[in-house]
C-alpha cells in the first residue's frame, strides 16, 4: 500500500477546491477563503465555550441544504463572521448557488468559523467598518491552488501560549484516495515540546513539515507543567481559550 504527501501537501490536493488568503499587518488579522468548483457535500463539528461560527445548522444531517459552496475563516471574532456575508454576495452575483425559484439570486452556502485575535496588539479601532469584508473579497479573487502558509489570511493573527499561531496545511494520499486539511492554529499551549524546537505532533510527519525534528530526550523534563508562566496558560484554568478551526476534505 502507497502512503504520502499529495502533489502540493495542501488542501488543494483534493480536486475542485481552491484557496485564497488577505490578512492586514496594521489590524495584525487576515482571511482564507475556500471555494469548491461546485457544491460539494458537507458536515461540520463544533465544540468549545465560546464557538463563532456561520452555516453549521444547515449542514446538519437531515437538513434540506447538505451542500456547500465555500467557507470563511478569519480572525476578528464575532466581526470576522462578515466575511462571508462578503463571501455569499459575490458568489451569488457569479450565479453560484441553490435556486429555489426562478428569477431569484442563486443562494450559495457558506460556512464561516472565525479565532479570537482581537488582544494580539493590532489597531482595532476600526469603528463601524470592520475589514473582513473587505479582505474577503480579496481572499476570494485570489483563490488558486497554491497559496501561502504561516502568518497569513486567517492565522496572520493567530497566538499559541509561547508565541505566533497561523495557517498550516497537509494531505496524504492512500493509494487512490486523498484526505487532506487546513488549519488555523490559535491554542492556548504550545506546540512545541519542552525542549522549544521540537512539534507535538512530531510522529505524524510525513512531507517534513517539521522540519525533520526530533525530541531531545536528554533536555525534556521527566514531566511538564501544563501551564507555564509565560503563555496564554499561566494563571488560568480555561480550556475554552483553545481554538482551532479548519476544513478537512476528502
Amino acid at each position: 500500500m502507497s502512503i504520502g504527501p499529495g502533489a502540493r501537501n495542501l488542501l488543494t490536493d483534493v480536486k475542485g477546491l481552491r484557496v485564497g488568503n488577505s490578512e492586514c499587518d496594521h489590524v495584525r488579522s487576515g482571511v482564507t477563503v475556500v471555494v469548491a468548483e461546485r457544491g460539494v457535500t458537507a458536515g461540520c463539528d463544533v465544540r468549545g465555550g465560546a464557538p463563532g461560527t456561520r452555516e453549521t445548522d444547515s449542514l446538519r444531517p437531515g437538513n434540506l441544504v447538505g451542500e456547500l459552496h465555500a467557507v470563511t475563516l478569519s480572525g476578528g471574532s464575532v466581526f470576522g463572521l462578515g466575511a462571508a456575508d462578503e463571501v455569499t454576495a459575490r458568489l451569488s452575483a457569479g450565479g453560484k448557488g441553490l435556486r429555489l425559484d426562478r428569477g431569484t439570486p442563486a443562494i450559495p452556502v457558506v460556512g464561516a468559523a472565525v479565532i479570537y485575535d482581537l488582544a494580539n496588539g493590532g489597531q482595532k479601532n476600526w469603528g463601524g467598518k470592520p475589514p473582513y469584508a473587505r479582505l474577503a473579497a480579496t481572499a476570494l479573487t485570489s483563490a488558486s491552488l497554491d497559496f501561502e502558509l504561516g502568518s497569513v489570511g486567517a492565522g496572520r493573527g493567530a497566538t499559541t501560549g509561547s508565541g505566533a499561531g497561523g495557517l498550516d496545511s497537509a494531505s496524504i494520499v492512500i493509494e487512490n484516495t486523498t484526505v487532506a486539511a487546513l488549519v488555523v492554529a490559535n491554542p492556548v499551549g504550545s506546540p512545541y515540546m519542552a525542549d522549544g524546537t521540537t512539534f507535538w505532533a512530531w510522529p505524524l510527519e510525513l512531507g517534513s513539515e517539521f522540519g525533520g525534528m526530533r525530541p531531545q530526550a536528554e533536555i525534556l523534563p521527566a514531566t511538564v507543567n501544563p501551564m507555564p508562566a509565560g503563555t496564554k496558560l499561566h494563571g488560568r484554568d480555561a480550556p475554552s481559550f483553545n481554538t482551532v478551526i479548519g476544513v478537512v476534505a476528502t
